[in-house]
């Protein structure tokens, strides 16, 4: 079967290969001059299959006032005049209760673990360089309060499989002496030793080299899809920019909120929306080149673990010489342009937290997330158009979930209606 996937981030390209593995010809039509340029290019690095819990939450209403007020808040909210936004809007306060919020973790824990085991299978079968570590996971939380709060969510996520424990301050800093940077500010962690790390760039286009020579793949550059070729309830191909028509049996939609438009035109529309994102990229020095140390009882500079810095909404992942860091939330801000005000406020989040790094060198980055209301991301048929497929909308969760994605996406086109795990939570709504 002939399957053009429109994307080649991190989605389509897991996709793509995915298709490919399944015996089938794979036309990956990207609208940038490489895979991976856009949102998938310097994440925040952490391959989080157990930490999964959706932005909705009962707990963003209490947080609301002050989200809107402080300028240097983790989530700013840009009002426009924008239907589509306050639409959007409205649908995450209405999943902000605690019976959308289970149901929402035990989907997406359900297709997290699917990813984890797809990737680690891929990953044996065809090696790829991208900094991959299993190095674990801590979620360093300052209010004694919130701790309470996550110990609750730990033994909800055990009976799906979970495992985690919580750990006081000396247990957390004995695991990540860096943590000891936070002094008696850090009340404790929950720890996760199976999470995982890794460069979603170099990922990507690994995979992306791998498509490339692959003898059923076709692979184009510069090639936006101005819209769908279609005949009755049927998609023909898709049309390019150029005018040049690319023909297909199937057409899957990877290519994020762009997805949003061509859907649109034929009258199907998705709560799909873009939640800024900001990152930095902070060099470490090369091990082999320390010999000195300024004092041997001073905490080292950067985690090695991997740390989500929780009442900050920060996130630190160890990637080769690097340290990814990665936060933030702007709604109503749909350009990659990088603010200073929102890069300053969190280098100096960062120096409080973590003093000895190097944040005056770090390259920031910034990129749209595109978002459900609910957390879930759209995997399978559209509504519309009989064989058109979705695979969009993962938010911040687009690298932990992407191969487990991309094999309950091929399982609905081509399994014969037998899935891995329940396809329902993930369908178009």
């Amino acid at each position: 079967m002939r399957i053009a996937v429109i994307g080649a981030g991190v989605i389509g390209t897991t996709t793509a290969w995915e298709l490919l593995r399944q015996g089938h010809h794979v036309v990956l039509l990207e609208a940038g001059p490489g895979p991976g340029l856009v949102t998938s290019y310097a994440n925040g690095g952490q391959l989080s299959y157990d930490y999964v819990a959706p932005l909705a939450d009962p707990g963003v209403f209490a947080d609301l006032p002050k989200w809107l007020l402080n300028p240097a808040s983790p989530l700013r909210f840009r009002p426009r005049v924008d239907t589509r936004q306050w639409c959007w809007l409205m649908a995450f306060l209405q999943a902000c209760n605690a019976a959308s919020v289970r149901a929402s973790t035990t989907a997406l824990l359900q297709l997290s673990y699917l990813s984890r085991d797809t990737l680690h299978a891929w990953l044996g079968e065809t090696p790829l360089e991208f900094h991959h570590r299993r190095n674990g996971k801590l979620i360093a939380y300052r209010s004694p309060a919130l701790l309470e709060k996550a110990r609750k969510q730990v033994a909800y996520q055990a009976r799906h499989g979970s495992k985690q424990r919580i750990l006081e301050r000396a247990e957390s800093v004995e695991i990540e002496p860096a943590l000891a940077n936070l002094g008696t500010a850090l009340a404790g962690c929950v720890y996760t030793p199976t999470e995982e790390a890794g460069d979603c760039y170099l990922f990507t286009r690994g995979l992306f080299e791998r498509i490339q020579g692959h003898p059923n793949a076709e692979t184009h550059l510069n090639a936006r899809v101005a819209r769908l070729s279609v005949s009755g309830t049927r998609v023909t191909g898709v049309v390019l920019e150029g005018g040049e028509t690319v023909e297909a049996e199937q057409v899957v939609l990877a290519n994020g909120l762009q997805s949003y438009e061509l859907l649109r035109q034929h009258g199907e529309r998705v709560a799909l929306y873009g939640l800024k994102g900001y990152s930095l990229s902070v060099p470490l020095p090369d091990p082999s080149s320390v010999t000195t140390q300024a004092s041997p009882s001073a905490p080292p500079a950067a985690p090695d673990i991997s740390v989500t810095d929780y009442e900050r909404r920060i996130v630190y992942a160890r990637l080769g010489n690097v340290l990814r860091i990665a936060a933030m939330v702007d709604m109503g801000d749909a350009t990659a342009a990088i603010r200073p005000d929102r890069i300053r406020h969190l280098k100096n989040e960062v120096h409080r937290a973590f003093p000895q790094l190097a944040v005056e060198q770090a390259e920031p980055w910034a990129g749209e997330r595109p978002a459900t209301p609910e957390g879930r991301p759209i995997v399978g048929p559209s509504r519309k158009l009989a064989n058109l497929w979705l695979n969009v909308g993962h938010g911040a969760l687009g690298f932990t979930l992407a191969c487990g994605s991309a094999v309950l996406l091929r399982a609905q086109m081509t399994g014969n209606g037998a899935t891995p795990i329940d396809a329902t939570p993930f369908q178009a709504r």
